[in-house]
């Protein structure tokens, strides 16, 4: 027997009602905030995510499904793609691919998809996963530098939370300063790191020359004590980064969004400056991060783009259900009626009927001709539906028929153009 690849896994009813949830909260609380859907391909050239996510990365170092697309005549060049290992710097590259900086205005942008990494599967991780994902990014002359839009995202994605019925969240806050004040903390980084860095993990030791900062986002147990004790990035932040974050801690507390500042905090990926977040839960263990994000004001002109500093984020979908208090069971939506049709000839006429009931809003399972009515009854049970509808021949010449109240068992005749209506009560 084939099955699903390791690592990857079907969404099956009911579960799929927490699915769709999750994703209708998205659209409807987004639009609040005027955040509009972009959808990009789920495979990218290799280089952009090299480019904008860090060639030292663990995403593009070990974990990218990337492969050589030959072309098929001798003229045509041979090209490294990917599957999208994340979202953001897809949405930057269609920002500048299509001249969205003209229109002078803040772009809010959100996406819901697909993403692919090649990690070792665990609870909530899986190689084929989904992440909801929404960026702010535009030119410094709209706004996108101000620490008010850090505010309003955070805002938005703590009124997201609450929609879907998420308690118990931790908003943890830090600053990853800019390129004036990288360089300094790197260096301090360094000299800290000497000490103990022959006790540290493979990947430290390398992170350590290649880019100190991501010591930060190591998760081996073993190396925290160590880690714990390195310099802190709000100490080496220039007066422009401190002043941003601490606006950004204001506007917080303004609006009375609860935060910890956590300076350990640095995100995976290289193009963060300035502010970085996690919302985390504890319903999901020592990975506890729901969703995540930053400041990214030099990805654009990375990737060959104008200046549009920007910042945004990903909810990983699958951990986010995890995470929910909510049932499928509460959330799933049993039909209203089961239409049964009784003798030959009766699946047409069902089936017109089941047309005018759906035509009203009526959500209607049509059953078969073939079927006794034990049978018809017994399956609209266990549907869940409400009522059975029985279409007889008698029924149809009375243009009225049988409903019956699969939880009390009472029985009625109800005139077609009624019917809508008595099984909306």
């Amino acid at each position: 027997m084939i099955k699903a690849v390791r690592g990857t896994r079907d969404l099956l009813p009911p579960d799929t009602a927490l699915w769709n949830f999750v994703e209708n909260a998205t659209r409807d609380v987004f639009r609040l905030y005027n955040y509009r859907e972009i959808r990009t391909p789920i495979f990218e050239q290799t280089q952009l995510f090299a480019r904008s996510v860090g060639e030292e990365t663990d995403i593009v170092s070990k974990e990218m499904f990337t492969w050589e697309d030959r072309g098929r005549a001798e003229s045509e060049n041979t090209q490294s793609l990917t599957l999208r290992p994340e979202a953001t710097a897809g949405i930057v590259r269609a920002y500048i691919e299509h001249d969205l900086n003209r229109t002078g205005l803040l772009q809010r942008l959100y996406m819901i998809g697909p993403m692919f990494r090649r990690e070792r599967p665990q609870k909530g991780r899986y190689r084929q996963f989904f992440q909801i994902d929404a960026e702010v990014i535009g030119p410094p002359t709209a706004g996108s530098e101000s620490p008010s839009v850090d505010a309003e995202l955070l805002e938005m994605l703590a009124t997201f939370l609450e929609r879907i019925g998420i308690t118990g969240c931790t908003l943890e806050l830090n600053s990853v300063g800019c390129a004036n004040d990288r360089p300094k903390y790197n260096e301090a980084l360094r000299a800290a790191l000497a000490k103990d860095l022959d006790k540290m993990c493979e990947d430290c030791r390398r992170r350590a020359v290649t880019n100190p900062l991501r010591v930060l986002d190591c998760k081996v147990p073993e190396d925290q004590p160590i880690i714990a004790k390195l310099p802190r990035m709000l100490d080496y932040l220039d007066e422009s980064c401190r002043q941003h974050f601490q606006a950004v801690r204001d506007l917080l507390a303004a609006v009375n969004v609860p935060y910890v500042v956590n300076a350990r905090l640095v995100r995976g990926l290289d193009y963060y400056t300035r502010t970085a977040f996690e919302f985390t839960h504890g319903a999901l263990g020592a990975q506890n991060a729901i969703l995540g994000g930053g400041r990214y004001d030099g990805l654009s002109e990375s990737l060959g783009g104008p200046k549009a500093p920007g910042i945004g984020f990903a909810i990983g979908e699958d951990r986010l259900v995890l995470a929910l208090s909510k049932t499928a069971e509460e959330l799933s939506t049993p039909p209203d009626a089961y239409i049964a049709p009784l003798g030959a000839g009766m699946d047409r006429e069902a089936a017109r009927l089941a047309r005018e009931l759906r035509k009203r809003g009526i959500v209607v399972e049509l059953g078969d001709e073939s079927f006794r009515l034990k049978k018809s009854l017994e399956t609209a049970s266990k549907i869940g539906a409400r009522y059975a509808v029985i279409v007889g021949e008698n029924e149809v010449k009375a243009n009225a028929f049988a409903l019956k109240n699969l939880a009390t068992g009472a029985q009625v005749t109800v005139p077609r153009a009624e019917l809508a209506d008595k099984i909306r009560q």
